[in-house]
């Protein structure tokens, strides 16, 4: 027991650091599956069985009344089915293969949002699909993770201003009056500081609710849904989950509304709302690494004894850090490469973010990265928990974009 808890810490055994979060991570993910599974079975079974007596008693007193046969009966639903997979309604819709149609049809393909109301027939249309969609989705993944780098820009701006102005004001003495000299005591004051991962997804979860909540009123007005039912309707289609049991913009004509200025509307709000919910994805993401990484470290705490050459880090950053004041404790090939990307003096306002140039320097040593760990499994040699710095130099895409700017838990937090 003793030396399988020693190969777990040390991660010199097939069960590493990286491994444990892994399989801690898999654990935490079934047993919410489960969770849900039974939440989602007892709100929604008894209203099922209710549906499906009613529509027994429906079905039967419709075949009854006009002498039909259960199998002839069953046949024209079948051919309905099919119809209404075509885009057949029994209600007055729009058409869905006009220009207006497929363009709404293809914004939910490269948004993967995938409301499935409208599909392709063809088998030309089904291939065209494929091809069409791979490079779609790619670019607008590659959008959405331009535009989380952005508003985390303009997030950490603002967040820096405010404090400076906080510092400011604190640093007055009581007759109002600076002191002489202040500048370089505010420039050593400020040269440390940097914006908490908390605080930039408490404001990225403040804008996504807003936009929902602003979507929420214009399709209850527009759709004659409910409230509640408009913010579900936001929630699954910002987040790219796209059931299809509420489509916007589906009728012909909105009347009281003015059509083209409520389609506009829509597209607007739905990406608008597709990058919010993407960039809060990803900084809670983050933090449920954090909190992984805290698991860890509980579970590894009787073992410390036997790892002095690791140290005790008990100073963890938990902020968004500038590139050049990092402490680099365990250089390693992912942050020598993104520490010598960010040495630009006058690359952002903030000196906080990456800039478009780091941003591409980041894929590339994301890209390197994942080459490196592939030779090492390959040959059989994994990268060592040691030379990575608090767990979060890895990942990525947008997983690496987040871990190498916003900081790590600390034990002291």
């Amino acid at each position: 027991m003793a030396a399988c808890r020693s190969s777990f810490c040390c991660g010199s055994g097939p069960l590493n650091e990286d491994n444990a979060r892994f399989l801690l991570l898999a654990l935490f993910i079934v047993l919410y599956l489960l969770c849900g599974a039974a939440v989602f079975s007892a709100l929604e079974q008894p209203k099922e069985r209710e549906a499906k007596a009613r529509w027994a008693q429906r079905f039967e007193l419709f075949s009854q009344r006009f002498n039909l046969s259960e199998n002839d009966l069953n046949d024209f639903l079948r051919n309905y089915e099919e119809a209404n997979g075509a885009g057949i309604r029994v209600d007055t819709v729009r058409p869905r293969w006009d220009f207006a149609g497929a363009f709404y049809f293809v914004g939910t393909v490269v948004s993967t949002i995938g409301f499935g109301m409208t599909t392709p027939a063809t088998i030309g249309g089904k291939i065209f699909l494929m091809f069409y969609g791979l490079l779609g989705c790619a670019a607008t993944i590659l959008f959405f993770n331009l535009f989380l780098e952005r508003v985390i820009t303009v997030i950490a701006v603002a967040l820096k201003s405010c404090h400076e102005r906080r510092h400011n004001n604190a640093a007055l003495p009581p007759n109002g009056q600076r002191p002489s000299g202040g500048g370089a005591g505010k420039g050593q004051d400020l040269a440390g500081w940097k914006p908490s991962v908390y605080c930039v997804m408490l404001i990225l979860g403040a804008a996504a609710v807003l936009v929902s909540c602003c979507a929420s009123l214009m399709y209850s007005a527009a759709e004659d849904w409910d409230y509640l039912d408009s913010l579900y309707f936001c929630f699954v289609a910002f987040s790219t989950i796209g059931f299809g049991d509420m489509v916007s913009s589906q009728r012909v004509v909105y009347e009281g509304h003015a059509t083209a200025a409520y389609r506009l509307g829509n597209f607007v709000f739905i990406v608008t709302g597709v990058c919010c919910i993407y960039s809060l994805f990803n900084v809670i993401s983050i933090v449920i690494k954090q909190v992984l990484n805290w698991l860890l470290g509980r579970l590894e705490a009787p073992c410390l004894c036997c790892l002095p050459s690791r140290g005790h880090h008990t100073h963890r950053r938990n902020v968004v850090a500038p590139g050049h004041l990092r402490a680099r404790r365990h250089p390693s090939i992912e942050m020598d490469a993104i520490n010598d990307s960010e040495t630009d003096a006058g690359r952002r306002m903030s000196g906080e973010m990456i800039s478009m140039r780091d941003f591409l320097a980041a894929n590339k040593v994301n890209l390197a990265i994942m080459q490196k760990q592939l030779s090492e499994m390959a040959i059989g040699h994994p990268r060592q928990s040691g030379s990575r710095q608090n767990g979060f130099s890895g990942g990525v895409g947008a997983l690496g974009i987040m871990n190498n700017r916003l900081a790590e838990t600390s034990v002291d937090r």
